[in-house]
């Protein structure tokens, strides 16, 4: 029989991020290869190109929001959709090189969204350090352990990856942080509904005409449909001209979504479905009073019925 070759699943790298983390906590990860790209646009180029069968990437954090460059690839990049989410729980630590003492540290060096969340703590122990950009807390690591800089900021998981000690643990400002991350793959088969499922889109502005915002968001309150985000970004076609970035309860295959977004489909510009998969959190709401599938589905029947003369 011929060999099977294993699939490769696409995260942000170097060895020691957390999305690596997140990667590791899928079910599957025994049988698949994980393989590291420089940013967030590689990792998702890996699974448009075929390199990788799937990707890993941070959507956003419960401390400083929306991770962009994932948001902008999913917009406006050749079309992928997400068929599972995750949270992982955050805790940053402050590693150096072996015989470096806190009053040392002259620079550090974290991903941009990693730095913010530990700014109180470095004003408060490292008020004189610059701190610096990376593509990933790993990155940052292993400039540290190359002495381009004195400390990073990371998972302490990725100390002994880049022989590098903790100086400190639990570094951040907020404690019980989550991060969001999604797994992506190109389009193709839709996860089965679950029941507790959340399904996301973006969509445009049609000529941002006075309450166009409300006519969308009508299209989900109508049918009931909960929103659980949504955030604005900017087409990048000129001042004032944005997209929508949307997140809500419940699955395509639910009547009252797979409507609202038909609506949206026929009434919005650029509107582009990314996904229906299960919730991370398990948490969902009840479906009001109108809107579920078989109320749907005895309106339409009834519909039927008036249009053969039948019901009045």
């Amino acid at each position: 029989m011929p060999v099977q070759s294993v699939p490769r699943y696409a995260y942000l790298g170097p060895e020691g991020t957390f999305t690596e983390a997140a990667l590791l906590s899928l079910p599957e990860s025994d049988s698949v290869e994980a393989v590291p790209y420089p940013t967030v646009p590689a990792a998702l180029d890996a699974v448009r190109c075929g390199e990788c069968a799937a990707a890993v990437v941070a959507m956003e954090s419960s401390v400083e929001g929306a991770v962009t460059a994932t948001m902008d690839e999913l917009a406006t990049g050749e079309p992928l959709v997400i068929v599972r989410e995750l949270l992982l729980p955050i805790s940053f630590a402050l590693l150096a090189r072996p015989g470096t003492r806190l009053e040392d540290i002259k620079t550090v060096a974290s991903h941009t969204v990693a730095g913010p969340q530990c700014r109180r703590w470095l004003g408060e122990h490292l008020p004189d350090a610059r701190w610096e950009a990376a593509t990933s807390n790993a990155h940052a690591a292993g400039q540290v352990r190359d002495g381009v800089y004195d400390a990073a900021l990371a998972g302490a998981f990725a100390a002994d990856r880049y022989g590098l000690v903790v100086l400190a643990d639990a570094v951040h400002d907020v404690d019980g942080a989550q991060t969001r991350f999604v797994q992506v793959t190109r389009p193709g088969a839709i996860p089965d509904r679950t029941g507790l499922d959340k399904t996301s889109v973006t969509v445009g502005l049609q000529d941002n005409h006075p309450g166009e915002l409300m006519e969308i968001l009508e299209h989900f309150a109508t049918r009931g449909v909960n929103l659980c985000r949504i955030e604005s970004r900017p087409t990048g076609q000129g001042m004032g001209s944005y997209f929508f970035f949307i997140d809500c309860e419940g699955h395509i295959a639910d009547a009252r979504v797979g409507d609202a977004l038909s609506g949206l489909r026929r009434s919005c510009a650029n509107v582009r479905y990314l996904g229906s998969y299960p919730r991370a959190d398990g948490r969902g709401s009840p479906v009001r009073r109108g809107t579920s599938d078989d109320e749907f589905d005895e309106a339409a029947k009834w519909v039927a019925s008036v249009r053969d003369g039948k019901a009045c």
